[in-house]
């Protein structure tokens, strides 16, 4: 009896205290969001509203809760399990047990900021996922690139719904993906996280991403706004572009993104865009994306950007300055690297630097957000949910989207391979076992190489490395052998001294022990008392080898250094002029100490220096690898040799051509006269001398966790390749930046001694089997300017095998009163069809596909003539056609 009173209390009290403290509004679903953001906005101090503008990689450790006390942005959790790359490898890796840690975590986290601040705001949980969820037990599907070269936007919101669902179950409601930036240059080490050189198919394809991320509650971020390659093919360069030409090319993907695919975030770029950090653009933040396009979502900087103002540009004083510039500006969440950070930016929101209308304009942006998500009803994620997830055909799909990915760019009858009853297979290269998965991966699960996969399929293989592209002729000297005098007897390291000056005079601004030789100072100097352009410095110590041999030992670096060893100057190139490595040979014998003296000295800024040698460098690895691989191509019938690039962020490519040794590996299988097929890895074009000693070539890009089966699919025929170059690939570095989507050029496109033309052009792809086109044909001759006309034509596979064509329609404008490029990509079609089968194509022309930017800055359709094109490349247009548009008015 006594508790059933107690229970009767209990509900009675719970009642009254309900009563007694009616639902705030921003805490009733039943309201609109609208109102029920601005009653939170009210409630709201300005250290409250200012962490709800800064977001951070990390978690509320045990001791750490007064910190978060005021909320946050959101922060990106980190992994559940150290081991989940390794466990990644096997097979049997289970993939749900990251997820449900994860899902955990995560639920923890929300717990805490919804249950113990005084608000209870709900963070956003972030995380990248450009192809595939970048954790443990995620799956890992080709590279962006490789999704861009199906040109199949089904299968890509396909693959992005999968992605989706892993990410969503995990409590992650934010994806900092995809980049929608054009690969114009294809030196830029990121051209493989884009999709590829077009406007158009990179638009499509970041809608059918992005439009499956939003549908299914996950908030899309693409990225960066609004280019992030300038010229040379370099990472973040500033880019002096006009606006017109913005409007038609690079901001074209990201219109888009707003408009259909309903992208709820955008990532700035690092770099400056005609003179304004992209981060602190008032034309780009406010008035083209906030005004014109009418965004009403949020505006994060990439990683560490905000202060880009002051440490890149130069255009603010100070962290403080360049946040409240970036804020007034129009951006709305910091995004820094560290917790701490904080304390550089929180000034100015105090101060009033930032205005409190635009502080509250960013603040009701994220909120809003947070309570479409349903973050406020529901901060939790179900642990069962996460458990349920369909693994295995989400695998199966990669698969698919591997195979349907893959280029073929050459093919003598090779491929697909036919061996004799007992034929043996050579496979050779370092590529062929490591199983990349591209930038901004996590480590996929239980990936298949591809040596893996064509053993699964043909045992009869046989392997050989034949390379390393992590050889080098000079590794840095290491901490171990590095030392200087003490009163206690030898110690660890090498004496430094910083200077203030370039001729080592004075006094020290600095001293310190450095454990070795080995620094990059691009944005900041050694130390805060120095400046980054002006500075010398000299470290002095012993080398003690612990080997004895004769040794190239030497500097590398942007000159202006010295080398002495045992006070003798062995290397002087004290004036600046340019990056260079330069060594001598040394005879050292292990256990002696030989004095050790270097210089250094930095007058304009973008200091480099390393103390190295060739100690421990295997010299004759690479033609003992190379001998080992001809001797296994010699004992086979056929050889596939599996060559790789190196290339990711901020690791943009002077030289886009494979490695000597990779090179030298292929003329020597080739002269063996075994039937070599290359397959290529990496996610940009790559040039290609050796293409004669080939006789078939496959792209493979980064072809995701299950890359390897789909390979072999391709190579033994139970797949035939539709996949086709998202980019223009060169003959040679001295003719980029190219791309087909450019306008006349004035005069001609070749130079005096080379060829303008690619080596393959945007679009190509060849198959095992023949495609006819036929009967082109408009629904109507003429149209206006507002109407629309559908475009047919007839495809037939003509050849011996079932295939896929991409269909690919082009438009030129013949007389417009701007310049417009010689074609533009206007639409494309991915068809199956089997042998001797036909199916006629379709596709809707209108005001989209007709309309240019005229010199006043206005969209419209001109009048005129525009040449109707469709083919099977942007050099291999087979139909053409003549679209008449009248004009306004004037009847048909």
């Amino acid at each position: 009896m006594r508790r059933v009173y107690l229970l009767v209390a209990a509900v009675v009290a719970v009642v009254s205290a309900s009563i007694a403290q009616p639902l705030l509004p921003y805490k009733n679903a039943n309201l609109p969001v609208a109102q029920r953001v601005e009653d939170l906005l009210s409630r709201m101090t300005v250290e409250e509203k200012f962490w709800q503008c800064f977001m951070i990689p990390g978690e509320v450790k045990p001791g750490e809760e007064d910190k978060y006390q005021r909320g946050i942005f959101g922060l990106q959790v980190s992994a559940s399990s150290q081991q989940a790359g390794a466990a990644a490898q096997l097979l049997q890796y289970n993939a749900s047990e990251d997820a449900v840690a994860l899902a955990e975590k995560i639920n923890r986290l929300q717990r805490f900021f919804v249950e113990r601040t005084r608000l209870g705001i709900p963070i956003i949980a972030f995380d990248e996922a450009l192809h595939g969820l970048v954790r443990g037990g995620a799956t890992a599907f080709p590279q962006a690139i490789g999704l861009a070269a199906t040109f199949d936007t089904a299968l890509m919101a396909q693959v992005a719904g999968a992605i989706a669902a892993e990410t969503r179950a995990r409590g992650i409601r934010q994806i900092l993906s995809p980049v929608i930036n054009l690969a114009n240059d294809v030196r830029w080490g990121r051209t493989e996280e884009t999709y590829g050189e077009d406007p158009w198919l990179s638009a499509s394809m970041g809608v059918a991403y992005m439009g499956a991320l939003e549908r299914s509650g996950i908030v899309a971020t693409p990225k960066h706004f609004v280019a992030n390659v300038g010229e040379g093919g370099r990472d973040s360069y500033p880019i002096g572009w006009s606006e017109w030409y913005l409007r038609q090319s690079h901001l074209l993907p990201f219109e888009w993104a707003l408009k259909k695919a309903g992208s709820r975030s955008i990532m700035t770029a690092y770099n400056s865009v005609n003179g304004q950090a992209a981060t602190a653009h008032p034309w780009l933040l406010q008035r083209w994306l906030k005004q014109e396009q009418g965004f009403g979502g949020f505006v994060i900087s990439d990683a560490g950007a905000t202060g880009g103002t002051n440490v890149l540009h130069m255009t603010a004083t100070d962290y403080a300055e360049s946040g409240a510039q970036a804020i007034n500006a129009g951006l709305d969440v910091i995004f820094q690297t560290d917790y701490d950070h904080y304390q550089l930016f929180i000034a100015p929101f105090l101060d009033g630097r930032i205005s409190p209308q635009r502080l509250d304009d960013a603040v009701r942006r994220v909120l809003r957000a947070k309570f479409e998500l349903g973050l406020f009803e529901q901060p939790y994620v179900s642990i069962d949910a996460v458990r349920q997830l369909p693994m295995a055909a989400h695998r199966q799909l990669a698969r698919t989207a591997a195979a349907k990915s893959l280029v073929l760019l050459k093919n003598e009858g090779v491929l697909p391979l036919r061996l004799p009853a007992g034929g043996r297979l050579a496979v050779l290269g370092e590529d062929a076992v490591l199983g990349r998965l591209g930038g901004y991966s996590g480590p996929g699960n239980g990936t298949v190489s591809i040596l893996e996969g064509l053993r699964r399929q043909y045992p009869a293989v046989r392997y050989a490395q034949g390379y390393s592209r992590s050889h080098r002729a000079l590794v840095p000297v290491p901490p171990a052998v590095l030392f200087h005098p003490s009163a206690s007897g030898r110690q660890p390291g090498l004496q430094a001294r910083y200077f203030d000056n370039m001729e080592l005079s004075g006094t020290p601004r600095l001293q310190r022990t450095d454990a070795n030789i080995q620094f990059k100072w691009t944005l900041y100097a050694p130390d805060t008392s120095l400046r980054r352009d002006f500075f010398a410095a000299e470290w002095t110590g012993l080398l003690v080898p612990d080997t004895s041999g004769v040794f190239e030992l030497g500097l590398e670096g942007n000159d202006g250094f010295r080398l002495y060893l045992n006070d003798s100057l062995l290397i002087d190139q004290w004036a600046k002029l340019s990056y260079r490595t330069s060594t001598v040979p040394c005879r050292l014998i292990k256990g002696q100490a030989y004095r050790l003296k270097v210089q250094f000295k930095e007058p304009v800024g973008e200091a480099h220096l390393q103390l190295v040698w060739s100690r421990g460098v295997d010299t004759a690895l690479p033609r003992q690898l190379r001998q080992q691989a001809v001797a296994t191509a010699q004992q086979a019938d056929a050889v596939v040799l599996v060559a790789g690039i190196h290339e990711g962020e901020f690791q943009d490519r002077a030289l886009l051509g494979l490695d000597a040794g990779q090179q030298e590996l292929i003329a020597a299988v080739a002269a063996t006269g075994k039937p070599l097929v290359v397959v290529l890895v990496g996610g940009s074009a790559i040039t290609m001398p050796w293409l004669p000693q080939a006789s078939a070539v496959l792209m493979a890009w980064y072809p995701g966790e299950a890359g390897g089966e789909a390979v072999a699919d391709v190579l033994l025929g139970k797949q035939n390749p539709a996949g086709r170059l998202p980019i223009s690939f060169p003959v040679h570095e001295s003719q980029l930046p190219l791309s087909y989507w450019h306008l006349p050029t004035g005069r001609g496109n070749d130079y005096h001694n080379f060829s303008g033309e690619p080596l393959f052009p945007f679009g190509h792809g060849l198959s095992y089997t023949q495609f006819q086109y036929s009967q082109l044909a408009l629904s109507a001759p003429a149209i206006g300017p507002a109407d629309t006309v559908i475009v047919s034509c007839t495809v037939t596979n003509t050849g011996p095998a079932d295939g896929e064509e991409v269909v690919q329609l082009y438009i030129r404008d013949e007389l417009a009163s701007v310049a417009r490029p010689l074609l533009e990509l206007t639409g494309t079609r991915r068809i199956a069809l089997r042998k001797g089968e036909s199916k006629q194509v379709q596709f809707r022309v209108g005001p989209e596909e007709l309309q240019l930017w005229n010199a006043d800055l206005q969209r419209v359709v001109e009048p005129g003539d525009f040449r109707i094109m469709i083919g099977a490349s942007a050099k291999d247009l087979r139909l053409k056609t003549t679209l008449r548009v009248l004009p306004a008015g004037s009847g048909r």
